[in-house]
């Protein structure tokens, strides 16, 4: 195939299938997907808004989860809208810029989480193993700074990935078997080498998504040293309390990316819809769940929720 046949086939636009084999069904499995987006979208700005409006709660801890509710909305914004087109419009053309737009924030972002993840970690261990110095240590734009350092670091390892998947010429089937542009479906379309690309994306996740693994573990098992060296076993009780809603997300963001990344690496004898819906959950539920974690687990998150749930009925009871 001639140079400019191949530019020109690489700029159409891909094609998502949505849930192969069941397609009959989309109607129906898009009901809990648009129900996990506006849980979404109503948990996550009731965290955002309580944080923002209750000054008691203007402490790195709370910045840090403000983050996650962020990154949460980002995550579910760049994929349920389009994926809900496609069940129920059957608009399943995407084009091919905005294919790897919805790609880099969906990596780029799982990044970012991993990094706040980390940073939150390191914000138990100096608030439980030296608290003394912690309002030093972690100030308001130090907090900031962090955040933003998380960004700047997923978009740094991401922009060359992108760079060399956008390169690669596709030819072959627009069809991506997927609800979204899934990084693994969409390079098996390429009709050139995808080695160069494949080893980059595999070292940005060992060196990244690993070395964070390792230090989260590291923080938390010193956590876990002192926390056993308390005297008081109501003071072992809240400080675990504390770090119990931090461990709950962490669990769910590491074993939830790495079933779905196998899944997608190794069928395992699983049919084609399942390794889809896999994916498809580990990318809305979470998002989902986490401020629910968090009114559950953080009581102060919880209280001021309640606070400003009242703050807004008052003025209707009033009213009536």
């Amino acid at each position: 195939m001639s140079t400019t046949n191949r530019s020109n086939t690489s700029s159409l636009p891909f094609l998502l299938t949505g849930v192969p084999g069941l397609e009959g069904l989309h109607m129906w499995i898009s009901i809990p997907f648009c129900f996990t987006y506006i849980m979404t979208l109503l948990g996550n700005s009731m965290v955002l808004l309580t944080v923002r409006l209750d000054k008691s709660l203007h402490e790195p801890m709370y910045y840090f989860i403000c983050m996650l509710a962020v990154i949460d909305l980002t995550f579910s914004t760049a994929v349920v809208p389009k994926m809900l087109c496609v069940f129920w419009l059957d608009s399943r053309e995407i084009g091919f810029e905005a294919c790897f737009i919805q790609m880099f924030f969906i990596h780029t972002f799982t990044a970012v989480e991993s990094g706040v993840l980390l940073a939150m970690s390191f914000d138990r261990y100096i608030a439980i193993c030296n608290p003394l110095r912690y309002t030093t240590i972690l100030t308001s734009s130090r907090t900031i700074q962090i955040g933003l350092l998380s960004l700047a670091r997923g978009a740094g390892v991401m922009t060359p990935l992108m760079c060399l998947l956008t390169s690669l010429p596709y030819c072959k089937s627009r069809v991506i078997p997927h609800s979204y542009c899934e990084h693994m479906a969409v390079v098996e379309l390429a009709c050139a080498d995808p080695s160069v690309s494949d080893l980059y994306s595999l070292i940005v996740a060992t060196l990244l998504v690993g070395a964070d693994s390792v230090f989260i573990i590291f923080s938390y098992g010193m956590i876990l040293r002192s926390v056993m060296r308390l005297p008081s076993h109501e003071a072992r009780l809240k400080a675990l309390r504390t770090c119990g809603s931090h461990i709950s997300i962490i669990l769910m963001f590491y074993i939830g990316g790495l079933l779905s990344m196998y899944l997608q690496m190794f069928s395992f004898g699983l049919a084609p819809h399942v390794q889809v819906l896999v994916a498809d959950l580990y990318l809305t539920v979470p998002p989902m769940l986490n401020p629910l974690i968090y009114g559950i687990k953080v009581k102060q998150i919880q209280e001021g929720i309640f606070k400003l749930l009242g703050q807004l009925a008052g003025p209707s009871i009033s009213q009536a």
